[in-house]
């Protein structure tokens, strides 16, 4: 957005320091002001001089009545959860007239830590207990030899995870302990969430609101804070507590006849919704169960299909069959899982399985199996349906890359969805929400969705500056997503393309697209790997490799590198390439070349997304 002289009520040197102001603002700063602004609207008097308008440091429009409670919301985040909590529990926090510093923990001064009362901290943890990429520097920190004593610090720590995962919210735990060992106080206990966090979110936070408030003597008025809420609720009511049903446009295969794989784009509507998306983000998509594998559960364990199930904490009740299909996760099994069952039903076998010194044969078990294989394997029968399903967790819902760029295609959205189907212990299986995506839902039909904001994978304001993206598989989604965006903002900065997959005939997802970029000058530059076409298996981390000298010089000029697919595997392979092309080009050693990558990624130029 660019302010112009002759379209607007401000003078020259108004506009150019407007356009210097304006595209560095975030959405949450935009927000902000745009709700200061209305607020001083209604609240100030009305002046027709500039020198008696009132400064942004002293709002007219707020006004208290004593020093408010002073809190830190800091988080940490992989995905994106994590930051989008901290922001609603600082509305809340504001809300109630305290003073908030919303902060990230990748931008966070560790040494401003021992001038901190009062501190919030939201994080999540990363694959088998790692903290997430922007809290790596932070947690080094707190665990080290230069850690404060913190006697005067108050704290709690709302920590997400995966319960599928042994090292179930390990980070969380890790900060919290941490800083109790460094004399910290907590507010309230530590609160671990799985991947259902909402209700447990919001019941860690009236718990915090509560004891604090006990600090603050008297009651401020509205803040500007609730303006700049009011402006955003305008925007969209939908959100991911009130998802949107979203009309299907289309849903194509992607992959040739022979294929070993199943890559659909889906292309979603908006319209209506107020929605909107920037590249980076995904959707989160709140799937259903398979209908067979209900019908089947059902009848392996007897329950009556219409018998009324609560599915919230206000009581909601709904027949069995739609709980089991819409509501509760049925297609995974983790250790919490197996300890509650094991506790209700009092199974034997089952406690044995649990006892110390089997954890690997739990997670053997676990691992490929669904609820219907442990209803069969320890012959639960005759199990109160109402009390068993309330031992189970919430749905969560699936997030998926967007594959497009809003301003190219306002008002929908487009996704880029792998079939998951195997097969283990004698039965087909499939994921959940892909198999749906690929089986069950048509154009005309709908998903239901909301946007999931993604602050740690995002293109650089400054449309000049050269990317490098890193996408196999799917992985490839995000990055349509950029390129799309970068053509419409007639971006002049280089942009090079790292694909692979299995078949260059069956499998070059998206090709027709690359071709007209790359013809068009939109994207400059792409490399591409298909590791099934040779019996030498070729990945991308190989053709990285073989321009490792070009490739170099682009991250000298300044390039981000941003990666998008499996972290497991490819994540960590590219980010070894990485740190060999710098030993290689830059002749630097290996704690060198991984202090360049740490550098890059606290700079925000190293940016990955992945699952």
């Amino acid at each position: 957005m660019q302010f112009q002289v002759n379209n607007s009520p401000f003078n020259q040197e108004q506009v150019d320091l407007l356009n210097r102001l304006f595209p560095t603002l975030t959405e949450t700063q935009q927000i902000w002001l745009g709700g200061y602004l209305s607020a001083l609207q209604n609240a100030a008097p009305a002046t027709t001089s500039a020198d008696a308008a009132v400064p942004l440091d002293l709002p007219a429009a707020v006004v208290t009545e004593a020093t408010p409670v002073e809190v830190t919301v800091l988080f940490g985040s992989q995905t994106g959860n994590c930051q989008e909590v901290a922001t609603e529990v600082s509305g809340k926090l504001e809300e109630k007239g305290m003073k908030v510093t919303l902060v990230s923990t990748a931008d966070f001064k560790p040494n401003k830590l021992k001038n901190i009362q009062n501190l919030l901290i939201v994080i999540s943890t990363q694959g088998e207990g790692d903290p997430p990429d922007t809290a790596i520097q932070f947690h080094e920190f707190l665990h080290g030899r230069r850690a404060p004593k913190l006697e005067e610090l108050n704290y709690s720590v709302l920590a997400l995870g995966d319960s599928s995962y042994e090292q179930f919210c390990e980070t969380g735990r890790q900060f919290d302990e941490r800083l109790a060992e460094l004399g910290g106080k907590r507010i309230i206990d530590r609160m671990d969430c799985d991947l259902d966090y909402d209700e447990a979110a919001e019941e860690w936070l009236e718990n915090v609101l509560n004891k604090l408030a006990e600090s603050q003597e008297t009651t401020q008025v509205p803040t500007v804070a609730e303006a700049a809420a009011t402006v955003e609720a305008k925007a969209s009511a939908f959100s991911r507590t009130n998802p949107y049903e979203a009309e299907i446009y289309e849903n194509l295969n992607m992959n040739g006849r022979g294929s070993n794989k199943e890559t659909y784009h889906m292309e979603l509507s908006l319209e209506g919704s107020n929605l909107e998306y920037e590249p980076g983000d995904s959707i989160g998509i709140y799937p259903e169960n398979d209908p067979v594998i209900v019908d089947e559960l059902i009848k392996e364990t007897g329950w009556a299909p219409d018998e009324l199930i609560p599915v919230n904490k206000k009581g909601d009740e709904v027949p069995l069959l739609e709980a089991l299909r819409k509501t509760y996760e049925i297609t995974v099994l983790t250790k919490p899982l197996l300890k509650k069952v094991a506790e209700f039903t009092q199974h034997p076998e089952l406690q044995q399985l649990l006892e110390q010194g089997n954890e690997e044969a739990v997670k053997e078990y676990v691992y490929g199996r669904d609820l219907l294989d442990l209803i069969r394997d320890y012959q639960l029968k005759d199990l109160p349906a109402k009390a068993f399903i309330a031992l189970l967790r919430k749905m969560p819902p699936r997030l998926y890359s967007v594959a497009s760029s809003y301003k190219a295609n306002p008002e929908e959205v487009h996704l880029t969805v792998g079939a998951v189907r195997y097969q283990t212990y004698g039965r087909e299986r499939n994921g959940v929400c892909s198999v749906q995506c690929a089986d069950r839902r048509e154009a005309g039909q709908s998903l239901s969705i909301y946007v999931h904001k993604n602050p740690n994978f995002k293109l650089p304001a400054d449309p000049d500056k050269p990317i490098i993206m890193i996408g196999p598989g799917t992985g490839i989604a995000p990055f349509r997503s950029f390129v799309e965006e970068r053509e419409m903002m007639e971006a002049k900065g280089k942009s090079w393309l790292f694909f692979g997959d299995q078949h260059f005939v069956t499998d070059f997802l998206y090709q027709t697209d690359w071709q007209r970029w790359l013809k068009d000058g939109t994207l400059t530059k792409m490399d591409v790997a298909f590791s099934r076409d040779k019996t030498e298996k070729v990945y991308v981390q190989h053709r990285m490799l073989a321009q490792s000298k070009e490739l170099y010089e682009w991250l000298q000029e300044g390039a981000i590198v941003y990666v998008c697919g499996d972290e497991k595997n490819m994540a960590s392979d590219v980010h070894d390439t990485l740190a060999t092309i710098l030993e290689r080009e830059g002749n630097l050693n290996k704690e060198e070349a991984h202090q360049y990558l740490v550098e890059m990624q606290q700079e925000k130029r190293y940016q990955r997304d992945v699952y």
